[in-house]
């Protein structure tokens, strides 16, 4: 799923992002497969190894409030049909395959995170695990980068509630003081990742914030 993020050249997603824009359950559409190495606390706060994926990804101004909805509005014509072959990316629940250009599964989280060299954010959207490098249709914008992200530890925390930046700092504090209880070293910038649209009502949402650990 932003929340770079689980290290910035490779998985990156962090602060600031405003929407999701998928219309579609988080439950219906596929996330990042990872296992679980550690709980560290009353299964909110965790230690996964994640599997490699693909993402696209763009590079936006800011400020962090609007990233998400800068980054999306590239990122969403890529996977809505701006692109060679004019492939669409549909959301799941079900996936439906027609005679029609090739249709490709939405997924979550969206992810923005910091740029390198302090540039703005990187926003990204992971593609789904179904597709190469090679098959992935290549993006008509030349803002839209797609980008392999390798295997990668982080410790993350789960939480409910609004996208306010007061509830991000206080999930991010309580996330980096139990890394230093378990005597874990992190790295990079904190990767926040949302994985509903702003329809679904405050204290449903899923929101998640990861650390790298190197």
């Amino acid at each position: 799923m932003v929340p770079s993020t689980l290290c910035r050249a490779t998985v990156g997603l962090a602060l600031g992002l405003t929407v999701l824009a998928a219309a579609a359950p988080a439950q219906a559409i596929e996330q990042p497969r990872y296992r679980v190495e550690r709980v560290l606390e009353a299964d909110s706060i965790e230690v996964r190894r994640y599997e490699p994926y693909i993402v696209a990804e763009v590079v936006v101004p800011g400020p962090a409030e609007q990233a998400g909805n800068q980054g999306f509005s590239y990122l969403g014509g890529y996977i809505f049909g701006r692109n060679k072959g004019e492939r669409k990316i549909a959301m799941t629940a079900p996936v439906v395959q027609t005679p029609q250009p090739v249709k490709i599964a939405m997924t979550a989280p969206v992810a923005q995170m910091p740029a390198e060299g302090g540039q703005g954010f990187a926003v990204q959207f992971m593609m789904p695990s179904s597709f190469t490098m090679e098959t992935l249709p290549e993006p008509l914008d030349p803002r839209v980068k797609l980008k392999p992200v390798g295997e990668q530890r982080v410790v993350a925390i789960t939480y409910s509630g609004t996208w306010s930046q007061a509830n991000y700092d206080e999930h991010l504090a309580k996330l980096r003081s139990a890394a230093r209880a378990a005597g874990l070293s992190t790295e990079g910038e904190p990767v926040y990742a949302r994985y509903n649209g702003p329809w679904v009502p405050w204290f449903m949402r899923k929101n998640e914030i990861w650390l790298a650990i190197p």
